[in-house]
């Protein structure tokens, strides 16, 4: 019979919603360097390319929703969903592994030529770091606090307690907000800036992507927190709060290797603030 499906994959009608998406990345990208050069439309354009790129992330995030209750997820979809998920996280990684790099070679290699660095890390311009034991260790018990919490919420899940699932994420998120919170403060008291020698510009692009992932990760949990109030989650479907939990998992990993990597080690032997 003409229209009859019988496979298990989920087969998408045409949707201008990735043309929309890609048009309002190419905006926002192009009006950024137009904002950084300080050319004209450097002030317009970035805000209208992000308030389209988000405009279409929210339709596409929508219909994945409603593609979810429509049983369109069959178990076929869910393991490539799995893959995608899984694939997004290692370009994660290799996202962070170029910050790291850029890290340990401006520390292992310091330049002589600039009297800023003076062939010493961290950079002699540099008259204190972060104390890595006082806020900086704080947020690493944070995160590794909330990593238990989501689990819960996923044990929860799974075992069709839909109470625990709602508490591990309402906890998960608070914890995150207290993180960001935490971080915020502690760059508003930094004892250098940002920009001025390689290592405050090493630091706060490392650790401030992080942060915005957890603010990432942080929405996303808020998502799940209110489908799982309107009922969507059971225990054999849930990729979306799976997704979240894994990417959840990826920030508390990259936040240890930060802590260590950056702030015990890169400021080790120097005065703290």
């Amino acid at each position: 019979m003409a229209g009859t499906k019988n496979h298990d994959f989920h087969i998408l009608p045409p949707d201008l919603v990735p043309l929309t998406t890609t048009i309002g990345a190419l905006t926002f990208t192009s009006g950024m360097v137009l904002f950084m050069h300080k050319l004209p439309g450097g002030h317009v354009v970035p805000w209208a390319g992000l308030a389209l790129l988000l405009f279409a992330m929210y339709q596409w995030f929508t219909k994945i929703v409603h593609e979810a209750r429509a049983g369109d997820h069959t178990p076929v979809v869910q393991l490539h969903q799995r893959y995608g998920m899984i694939l997004f996280i290692a370009s994660e990684v290799m996202f962070f592994v170029g910050w790291f790099w850029a890290f340990f070679d401006f520390s292992l290699f310091p330049s002589e030529l600039s009297d800023a660095v003076a062939g010493q890390w961290p950079p002699k311009a540099i008259e204190a770091v972060m104390d890595p034991f006082d806020l900086p260790l704080l947020n690493t018990l944070i995160l590794l606090t909330s990593g238990t919490t989501v689990t819960w919420a996923h044990h929860a899940l799974i075992h069709g307690d839909r109470e625990g699932l709602k508490k591990g994420l309402w906890a998960t998120i608070v914890l995150g907000l207290l993180f960001s919170a935490i971080q915020a403060y502690e760059y508003m008291h930094a004892p250098f800036p940002f920009g001025e020698n390689t290592y405050g510009s090493a630091f706060y692009m490392a650790t401030g992507f992080h942060g915005f992932h957890v603010i990432v990760g942080t929405i996303m949990l808020i998502v799940c927190l209110v489908r799982s109030y309107q009922g969507d989650f059971t225990p054999r479907q849930h990729f979306c709060f799976e997704a979240a939990a894994w990417y959840w998992h990826f920030v508390d990993v990259v936040w240890l290797f930060l802590f260590v990597a950056v702030y015990v080690w890169g400021g080790w032997g120097y005065p703290v603030h």
